[in-house]
């Protein structure tokens, strides 16, 4: 199969590139990446020899250069977007370029080219946020963010060109990933390196926020599923099973490293910052067979470890993009 990953570079489209190229030789993995501030070609050093592997550095709102990446590809696994909240909220313009007008060209790309799936990566996000139970996939959309709204029109898009053109998609919605190679601007990997560097870390209003955590491996596992074997025009979700607070988790990462609570800021809470997302994902077990493997104590644990080990990853990345 010959698959189109766009924003593999990046942190969850990497791990899904190495994990089809080191499990199938015969794969054939294209990747468009814009290489952002949060795109980093390293990530993907390690496949960079497989012959299988073609690297293309490029913006997905660009017409020309989407549709020569998209000629005679079989598949289109899409990750390409800007995704930090806080972002976001300080200028929503780059997040409604790449988000939605950058779908849109892949979208139209795709059917043009007759691709045979299209997989559109989204989020929990989409939904706002939920007091008690879970979303399934059939529950409206409500983003409160720029964000999730972003990626909500990007899905309704993507849903669209199924209905109106016939283009096999499905859409997966994954709740918060962890792990390596994760940009430090994100929650975790924030607060390791501050930590790490002796530095206190921010926690947003009294910590009660609540959100489910997905190991980066368990979530490219279940999109391969859904590539694979999800029906076409359908939404699957891709849960943890690790709903924690934020204060919960700061707790767990200042275990981790051996700091106090002294090393905490409070700060004032985020604009409309959701209280709590939920997935149902009955659905993609049921069906397909997904079931996380990472238990989340085992893989916080390698994660802090193995930022401790990769200074030399991050430490340039929070220069360049002005996190101290």
């Amino acid at each position: 199969m010959r698959i189109l990953v766009t924003g593999g570079a990046g942190f969850i489209g990497s791990e899904y590139v190495r994990q089809r190229l080191n499990s199938d030789p015969t794969a054939r993995i294209t990747v468009l990446d814009k290489l952002t501030y949060s795109g980093v070609e390293a990530n993907l050093a390690s496949v960079a020899d497989h012959p299988g592997y073609t690297f293309v550095r490029g913006d997905v709102c660009d017409p020309d250069v989407v549709g020569q990446v998209m000629a005679g590809q079989d598949a289109v696994v899409h990750f390409a977007a800007e995704s930090h909240v806080d972002r976001s909220i300080d200028g929503a313009g780059p997040f409604v370029r790449t988000n939605v007008t950058g779908t849109q060209v892949l979208l139209d790309a795709a059917h043009r080219h007759r691709v045979g799936r299209f997989l559109h990566v989204s989020t929990d996000e989409v939904y706002g946020s939920i007091g008690e139970g879970s979303w399934t996939e059939e529950c409206p959309l409500t983003p409160n963010s720029p964000y999730s709204a972003s990626k909500a029109g990007s899905d309704l898009l993507a849903l669209a060109h199924h209905r109106t053109h016939g283009l096999d998609v499905v859409v997966t919605r994954c709740t918060n990933n962890y792990g390596p190679h994760q940009f430090p601007e994100k929650v975790i990997p924030l607060f390791i390196t501050r930590l790490i560097d002796g530095k206190t870390v921010p926690l947003y209003g009294d910590g009660r926020n609540i959100r489910d955590w997905l190991h980066v491996s368990d979530h490219c596992r279940g999109i391969d599923l859904v590539l694979h074997g999800g029906r076409a025009g359908e939404v699957y979700h891709i849960g943890g099973g690790t709903e924690l607070s934020n204060h919960k988790l700061t707790g767990l990462l200042l275990d981790a490293v051996g700091a106090d609570w002294d090393r905490v800021e409070h700060v004032a809470d985020r604009k409309g910052h959701d209280l709590r997302y939920s997935l149902d994902d009955g659905k993609i077990r049921e069906q397909l067979g997904y079931a996380p493997q990472v238990d989340f104590a085992e893989g916080l644990a390698a994660t802090v470890s193995w930022y401790r080990a990769h200074r030399s990853w991050w430490e340039p990345l929070k220069e360049r993009a002005g996190l101290r």
